[in-house]
């Protein structure tokens, strides 16, 4: 009988009479390869076992490990290793979140799995030999399967164990705090983030060190040098590992341990916030709540977290089942893809306090009653507030950071409180090394993603944590009838006591790469021509470059990371093209215009922004470049 909640050995399952004995006395299973293959989608195909040797609780469509031309390799206790044959594949460039494909690029026989071993081939032995890997996805479309074959081919490279979440699922900020808290050497990332799944849309993997924080440029500039001269791919032969169970289960001296992905998550965050404090606000009868998961992995944190440990109602929670597809949805959580959650929150009588996280949790929108805190906006008022708000910052933060394209208020929140600041590329990556140097606390990026120090990724639950411990704060010995301090009112009070950067940005989806790269070209020409004080309508140029970044801990150097028009009145406008989708390339407009006026705060952004939409679209030749007549989405 197996059990969901002890240890599976597979060599207590399967009859002496087949078992031979190595001059080590290690249990080792004989080489069947000359077995016809069975069908199967996998493209790595040589069954393990004879049917009659397998037991019948394990799925014989899905025991398939390498081709039949591979060849048996040296070989740990108790395990089968093989070596298949590949060569390279093209378009496996690692980009600042992974690789991300469409999902039937993934399924193609051996283009996962080559890229996996590249990674391996990559790392230092003492990096994963013998050592603990983490495996977590937002449960997409191909997870599961993808979780085999990485599985198989950890187990092949020498990897001592594996941690993967219940059904494969784990929020990425959770894979990052599993990883620090069980001190594990890295771990892998099944998502294509804020993108669509399904069997015609997306698909990604990236790898985070053991501080928790996705692999530096210096390795998957690695990973992708490998891609190109790959030869073999190193796999074990083990059965598909039950995904469905907690437990251990033991191939020799290799083991998978399947864990509940949200149990350490949870102990992090009630050791960062007073759940007490954000509980007694959302028992209260006079405050509205409402959770968007998004069909997507925070659904399986959703009621864990805000039900029963916060005591939310459970009807406060919506698309809270984790699908492969998102509900057939875009689990971006924006104005444009979380539809239905600004629906409610400018309703009539919608509730008090809104948000919605992305695919693999790492996002966030929030929003109060008829109200939008724009991602520059938040950071910077968690930053301001986090000391008399959040425990976790008690002593006050260490330093504040932004990406380059984010709105600049929380530069005035880090220089009104005489705290570090640094300004990095695009990529959460960036702040991992503040982080770990100790110079930075809280870092936010204008793409939905905030965060802090407690783990090395952006965290979409932390945020909607963080904004309710301030509302909670702020309301903490407010009387049942008495009027609530609202997210509207929390937002108006720190635009009045730092001014208001009036921020917008414009997504242009799947561009041709030919016409996007010729715009960013033209650019670079411009402002190679452009000199400080030349006129641009009625704005006065401070300075234009395409954004460098010297890392301040390492000296590591990013370039071309966004061409900027800065503005002597603080006014700017940048270029960039995303790597965060599968297909085509993304042309992302970011504009910003500071205002001191409280009389003018209120105005619509899109309205402030006008003149600065119409340079920058004029400026770029955009339309010419690319054919496009207006964005896909307007944040």
């Amino acid at each position: 009988m197996v059990s969901c909640s002890g240890t599976l050995r597979l060599d207590s399952l399967i009859s002496s009479t087949f078992r031979r004995k190595s001059s080590s006395n290690a249990t080792v299973y004989p080489r069947l390869g000359s077995l016809s293959p069975l069908p199967s989608s996998s493209p790595l195909r040589t069954p393990i076992l004879p049917l009659k040797m397998i037991p019948s609780w394990i799925p014989h469509s899905r025991l398939f490990i390498c081709n039949s031309s591979s060849t048996a390799i040296a070989e740990p206790e108790g395990i089968k290793i093989s070596s298949v044959p590949t060569k390279p594949m093209e378009g496996q460039k690692t980009g600042t979140s992974g690789l991300r494909k469409k999902v039937k690029v993934f399924m193609e026989e051996n283009y996962l799995a080559n890229w996996i071993q590249a990674l391996f081939n990559s790392l230092l032995p003492e990096d994963y030999k013998n050592g603990v890997l983490v495996l977590g996805g937002d449960g997409r479309y191909f997870n599961k399967e993808a979780a085999q074959i990485i599985i198989k081919i950890a187990a092949g490279n020498g990897v001592g164990k594996i941690l993967v979440g219940k059904e494969g699922l784990m929020s990425t900020p959770a894979v990052s705090a599993v990883i620090r808290k069980r001190k594990a050497n890295g771990g892998f990332i099944m998502s294509a983030s804020h993108n669509p799944g399904g069997p015609e849309y997306d698909w990604g993997i990236k790898f985070n060190y053991s501080s928790g924080q996705p692999a530096p440029e210096s390795i998957t500039d690695k990973i992708y040098g490998n891609t190109l001269s790959i030869s073999e791919i190193k796999t074990a032969e083990i059965p598909d590992v039950d995904l469905s169970c907690l437990g251990v289960t033991k191939y020799g001296n290799f083991s998978v341990e399947v864990v509940d992905p949200v149990s350490d998550y949870l102990e992090l965050m009630e050791s960062v916030f007073d759940f007490q404090l954000i509980k007694g606000l959302l028992s209260r009868s006079d405050f509205g709540f409402t959770f968007d998961a998004m069909h997507a992995v925070t659904g399986a944190y959703a009621k864990p977290i805000f039900v029963d440990k916060l005591g939310a109602k459970l009807d406060f929670i919506s698309n809270g089942v984790p699908l492969e597809d998102f509900g057939h949805g875009h689990p971006d959580p924006n104005l444009t893809y979380a539809k239905d959650l600004v629906n409610v929150m400018y309703s009539k009588n919608g509730p008090a306090f809104g948000a919605a996280s992305d695919g693999d949790g790492d996002r966030n929108m929030i929003l109060g009653k008829r109200f939008f805190v724009t991602p520059s906006d938040s950071v910077a008022i968690i930053a301001a507030n986090a000391q008399e708000a959040i425990p976790y910052f008690k002593n006050g933060p260490k330093g504040l950071a932004r990406s380059m394209p984010t709105s600049g208020a929380l530069d005035r929140v880090a220089e009104k409180l005489n705290l570090p600041f640094f300004e990095v590329p695009t990529g959460w990556k960036f702040f991992g090394n503040l982080m770990d140097a100790g110079k930075l606390s809280i870092c936010g990026e204008e793409s939905f993603g905030t965060g802090s120090d407690h783990i090395r990724e952006k965290d979409g639950i932390w945020a909607v944590l963080a904004w309710l411990s301030i509302i909670a704060y702020r309301n903490k010995d407010k009387k049942l009838g008495e009027k609530l301090v609202s997210v509207s009112d929390v937002v108006k009070e720190h635009w009045a006591t730092y001014g208001r950067n009036f921020f917008s940005r414009y997504d242009y989806e799947e561009c041709e790469s030919e016409g996007a790269n010729k715009m960013i070209e033209h650019l670079r020409g411009l402002i190679s021509k452009s000199m400080a004080g030349e006129k641009f309508g009625n704005y006065v140029l401070k300075f234009a470059d395409d954004f460098t970044y010297t890392d301040p801990v390492d000296g590591s150097v990013a370039s071309k990371q966004g061409v900027r028009f800065v503005f002597t009145d603080g006014s700017r406008i940048i270029f960039r093209l995303s790597g965060t989708g599968s297909a085509g390339a993304t042309i992302r407009i970011y504009i910003e215009q500071f205002e001191p006026d409280v009389s003018k705060h209120e105005m619509d952004a899109q309205e402030a922004l006008e003149p600065l939409i119409d340079l920058a679209l004029s400026v770029s030749k955009l339309k010419d470049s690319t054919g496009r007549e207006k964005p896909t989405v307007i944040t």
